[in-house]
């Protein structure tokens, strides 16, 4: 049912946590599921993402999409970080089921959300 990677990412979520003075939160939730992300980024003066932390209330896939979408972002300019879809969150988790595909869904939001939350403080 789950790859070698979502379980992994799940049994060993990587970069779980918050960050303090963040660049940019996001937070979203599926009520149907009741899954709840929330993504804090850190972002330099070039606009490159140091670091990203999460916090997820919800299942296997949900954390271990939250961890992979931290993990796709640490490195990455605003700009890229923005093009990061859904479909890519999956994909670098070696697919999901299909009945979880909403998960991927909220891990990517959740990141958009915290870069749009650090455009409007910064004023872009």
């Amino acid at each position: 049912m789950y790859t070698e990677k979502v379980i992994d990412h799940f049994s060993n979520p990587r970069n779980v946590g918050e960050i303090e003075e963040a660049s940019g939160v996001g937070e979203v939730g599926n009520v149907k599921c009741g899954d709840i992300m929330r993504v804090y980024l850190k972002i330099d003066e070039n606009d490159v993402i140091t670091d990203a932390k999460f916090k997820t209330f919800g299942c296997g896939a949900a954390i271990a999409t939250s961890s992979m979408v931290t993990e796709l972002v640490i490195g990455k300019t605003v700009e890229e970080a923005f093009k990061i879809t859904n479909k890519a969150v999956a994909e670098a988790l070696d697919g999901l089921p299909p009945l979880k595909m909403h998960c991927s869904n909220l891990a990517a939001d959740a990141m958009h959300e915290a870069l749009k939350d650090y455009m409007s403080k910064k004023g872009s």
